[in-house]
């Protein structure tokens, strides 16, 4: 029989453990990475403690353990083999684990308030079924750079706040207003009786910069393997696609996203 690695081993005790206490896979309160626990300290998130690998003084990691020491964090150093144990991203922690309170989401309401509140037409993604962490990851950091007001995720079959999204993210998680909801087909009927124009991405679209995109809007984008589900794509008010010159039948979501969020940007003539 195959003998299994310590480092298995742990990370098979956190799964575990947070099955039986109802969470996610995976711990909501753990941020790994140099960039990502330094956005945490700058969004004001209590951190409960800081893991830092033994040795490690040079660059950013100055600044987070300055941070950490102006805000009475415990910090702590271990060898690296230990963050290695710790770590929910593949070893990927660069020396730092913060264990932090869970992240807060917020309701659509929330985020159509925060929209108002900045005197701007609603701009909303909504993600169908999105279960790759680097994506859902890569589309928080777009989305916050483009200015989006909030993004909307279902509560099953997709991937939620995961360390790795949250390292993938680069820290832009700290500042995006994310709600989970029960039913996307739903919440896209509650958009439109709010004034939202909802935009689905799909092949069988017109071409993205054909329409008129300018307005309150909600973009949704579709899992990484079979794209809009028959129920949200009947609720979009239109579809929407990328040209594609290669023999490559479909962008990568994160992709496809981040380019049509910058065509968003593009009309309504943001700089």
């Amino acid at each position: 029989m195959k003998k299994r690695n310590k480092k298995s081993l742990v990370k098979q005790e956190v799964r575990t453990e947070n099955k039986i206490n109802g969470q996610d896979e995976f711990n909501e309160n753990q941020v790994e990475g140099r960039n990502p626990v330094l956005e945490v300290f700058r969004s004001g998130r209590t951190v409960d403690k800081l893991l830092i690998a033994r040795g490690s003084r040079e660059g950013s990691i100055l600044e987070i353990i300055r941070k950490a020491k102006e805000q009475g964090v415990v910090v702590q150093e271990v060898d690296r083999r230990r963050l290695d144990e710790l770590s929910l991203t593949d070893g990927s922690h660069q020396g730092v684990i913060a264990f932090v309170t869970p992240y807060s989401y917020v309701g659509v309401d929330e985020i159509l308030a925060h929209a108002s509140e900045k005197n701007e037409p609603p701009f909303v993604i909504v993600l169908d079924e999105i279960t790759d962490p680097h994506n859902f990851g890569s589309i928080i950091r777009t989305a916050e750079s483009c200015g989006a007001h909030g993004i909307i995720i279902p509560k099953r079959r997709a991937v939620g706040l995961t360390p790795s999204v949250i390292k993938a993210s680069a820290g832009a998680v700290e500042f995006m207003p994310i709600a989970k909801v029960t039913n996307i087909a739903s919440t896209l009927e509650s958009l439109k009786k709010h004034g939202l124009w909802v935009a689905g991405a799909d092949m069988d679209g017109d071409l993205y910069t054909s329409k008129d995109l300018t307005g309150p809007i909600a973009l949704v984008i579709g899992s990484e393997g079979k794209g809009l589900g028959r129920l949200v794509k009947d609720k979009c008010d239109f579809l929407i696609r990328i040209p594609q010159k290669g023999r490559i039948s479909s962008l990568n979501a994160s992709v496809a996203a981040g380019v049509l969020m910058y065509e968003i940007v593009r009309q309504r003539g943001q700089e």
